[in-house]
């Protein structure tokens, strides 16, 4: 059994050889840059170090560690569009830059771990203004420039080939990094029509992107990512009256539109925190497989999770906590974890291992490894 039918098999929902492990086959199942140097030296491994992702400082998982630790998925990424050229600036002490949509990101010139958005372009906007705001072109040719030759690659690696891209983030998401959180949630409680009209724009976006890439690597692909953070910690970020009102029926025109593209494809869907209230109008909507499983937040117990949606939904991810465990654990804690994540949510198939969201630039290599081994160890059927 190669990696691509080992995932296949567990998104049937069956039990394969082992349990599949992902590192980096998308943008909330990597690590930190970091780590990821930290990781190679305590390893003994000598190799580039890229950077895939600037916002979150993603290390590109170089193929020495992706065969030594026997990696199942292999993400491809849409490039930048030909209009939009990165330009990182000192900024007091600061480095800065400004993305396709004319967000600010910012991160400290010393000791910063990643980026954060400091400037949002429709904070305080009309409604007429998103008439006239310069929104991101989505059949840029330059997003797949290169992208096939990328995805035959990884498909002749015998590894499940992830589309791990997309425009933009969620709808939700989109429209608290544009406007701002604070302005973007008072509008769709209060001036839903703006936040309607700004989330169909996402999505008439969302729908030309995918309809451009999976023209031209759609049948290479296993699976495809979207996202959208619906939870905090302790609960929803919006209630699930509003989700079901103002969100998931654009979700379900989005996943409807990839689906009838692409029959073939499982839609990787990604959302933080505690979204257990959620999960089944997310499968209503058309998601295959669900990440990160952030086990640590409200409701988000993997045993019930198991138990109540396990045969409905694969989750990918919840393999180790990683607000605590992860970081600040013995290595005999970081085991125990792993073991007990994979005792609640392995059995039957249906679930693919990961970190629950991105290892951060704070977790000692001997924590990682000790995860590894433990999957080895422990993760077979």
């Amino acid at each position: 059994m190669n990696s691509a039918e080992r995932i296949l098999t567990a998104l049937d929902h069956k039990e394969a050889d082992r349990i599949p492990f992902d590192l980096g086959g998308t943008h909330t199942t990597g690590m930190n840059v970091h780590t990821y140097r930290a990781l190679l030296g305590y390893l003994g491994i000598e190799d580039e170090v890229k950077i895939t992702n600037l916002s979150s400082q993603l290390a590109d998982i170089g193929d020495q560690l992706r065969d030594l630790w026997k990696v199942d998925t292999k993400g491809v990424f849409p490039r930048s569009p030909s209009t939009w050229k990165l330009k990182i600036e000192e900024d007091g002490d600061y480095l800065s830059y400004y993305d396709e949509w004319g967000i600010k990101w910012m991160m400290p010139k010393e000791g910063g771990h990643y980026y954060d958005m400091r400037e949002h372009p429709l904070e305080g906007c009309t409604i007429e203004d998103l008439d006239k705001f310069p929104w991101p072109n989505p059949r840029d040719p330059g997003r797949i420039a290169g992208l096939r030759d990328e995805a035959i690659k990884a498909k002749e690696s015998g590894r499940a080939v992830l589309m791990a891209g997309t425009i933009g983030n969620g709808f939700l998401h989109t429209g608290n990094w544009l406007e701002g959180y604070e302005d973007f949630f008072s509008d769709l409680a209060g001036d839903p029509d703006k936040a309607c009209k700004l989330m169909d724009k996402v999505l008439e976006l969302k729908l030309a992107y995918w309809d451009m890439v999976l023209d031209e690597v759609g049948d290479l692909v296993h699976i495809v990512c979207e996202l959208d953070d619906l939870g905090t910690q302790g609960g929803p970020l919006i209630s699930p009256a509003m989700y079901r009102r103002l969100i998931k029926p654009r979700q379900q025109e989005l996943f409807s539109f990839i689906k009838k593209k692409a029959p073939h494809v499982k839609i990787f869907y990604h959302s933080c925190g505690s979204v257990y209230h959620f999960i089944g109008d997310l499968i209503e909507a058309g998601v295959d497989i669900l990440n990160p499983v952030q086990v640590a937040a409200a409701d988000m117990d993997t045993k019930r999770l198991k138990k109540e949606f396990g045969n409905d939904v694969v989750f990918w991810g919840g393999g180790v906590d990683t607000q605590r465990v992860l970081p600040y654990g013995t290595p005999q804690e970081v085991r125990d974890e792993v073991k007990r994540r994979i005792d609640d949510l392995a059995p039957g198939g249906g679930f693919v291992f990961a970190t629950v969201h991105n290892i951060q630039g704070d977790v000692p290599p001997e924590n990682i490894v000790a995860m590894w081994e433990t999957l080895q160890e422990y993760g077979r059927y």
